[in-house]
């Protein structure tokens, strides 16, 4: 596949990843969109992701320590023929599975909720690239007593610069999200939330290399999620790491490590591993797979 195929593949099919709302107080889990560069339009095409995570969070005692896995078996992506003001409108829609427990802990496992998403992406010239986009959490059925699903809807925005030239992919992403509450039997509640996910990292040959960060702040104090340590307080976290991808020509593969240097209200910090995996489906210049 070509450069920007590559790069703006996985940009376009982060963002997606998965809504674990209730396992942390952010609806898109924090990092997901490190490795990627978001800001660029992708080709004009159907494409194909998907996302294996997992983390566990270290904590004084084996009962408040919490382990969280989630996947994206499918997630597609269909970047539209149409623009607005050149920028290219791409279409993306995604439901994950999830599961949470602690040590010695059956936990609880499920679908989450569903994101439908709208973007729009344009190429800025010399290598600069921006994008915005917004979409909406559906409701979700799976209110289980751990809260893995939320049963109300919900607003995600967000915005990426990125740069991308040389073999350079330097990305900033910022993702809003809108807090709701649903008064069932399990008294759901999700506060305001933002998220910031940064990339620099450099293409050599096939392979990619380079080094990720990602953070996640409450904007109030309505969380009631199952990884925090009090009820509806504020929680944060930041985090480093590395990335390490490769092109294997019909799919590309990157591999993301990152640790918790700062943490605040979780039950520990956390150290998380993280695989997506990339296939172009089809586009119209080949009539067919994109190679």
């Amino acid at each position: 596949m070509k450069t920007t195929i590559k790069l703006t593949a996985l940009g376009a099919i982060a963002l997606a990843a998965s809504s674990t709302a209730a396992l942390a107080t952010s609806e898109m889990p924090a990092g997901i969109t490190t490795g990627i560069a978001l800001g660029a339009p992708l080709p004009e095409g159907v494409y194909d992701i998907s996302i294996a995570s997992y983390g566990g969070q270290k904590s004084a005692t084996s009962v408040d320590a919490r382990n969280l896995a989630y996947a994206l078996p499918v997630w597609l992506i269909w970047s539209t023929p149409w623009q607005i003001a050149g920028g290219r409108i791409m279409l993306d829609t995604t439901t994950a599975v999830a599961d949470t427990w602690s040590p010695g802990s059956p936990g609880a496992d499920s679908f989450l909720n569903t994101l439908v998403e709208g973007s729009i992406a344009w190429n800025l010239g010399n290598g600069w690239n921006a994008s915005v986009r917004a979409g909406v959490w559906l409701p979700s059925t799976q209110t289980l007593p751990m809260l893995l699903g939320r049963d109300y809807a919900a607003f995600q925005g967000g915005g990426s610069i990125s740069y991308v030239a040389n073999g350079w992919n330097l990305t900033a992403t910022g993702l809003y999200g809108a807090g709701r509450s649903s008064y069932n039997a399990y008294m759901q509640k999700q506060a305001d939330w933002v998220n910031l996910d940064l990339t620099a990292t450099k293409k050599l040959g096939k392979m990619e290399i380079g080094a990720i960060a990602y953070g996640s702040w409450d904007l109030n104090s309505d969380a009631n999620s199952a990884m925090s340590v009090c009820w509806r307080c504020k929680q944060s976290q930041f985090a480093v790491g590395g990335l390490v991808g490769y092109d294997f020509g019909s799919f590309i593969a990157q591999a993301k490590l990152a640790t918790d240097v700062a943490s605040e209200n979780y039950t520990g910090k956390e150290t998380r591993g993280t695989l997506t995996i990339i296939k172009p489906l089809w586009n119209p210049a080949s009539d067919g797979p994109l190679k």
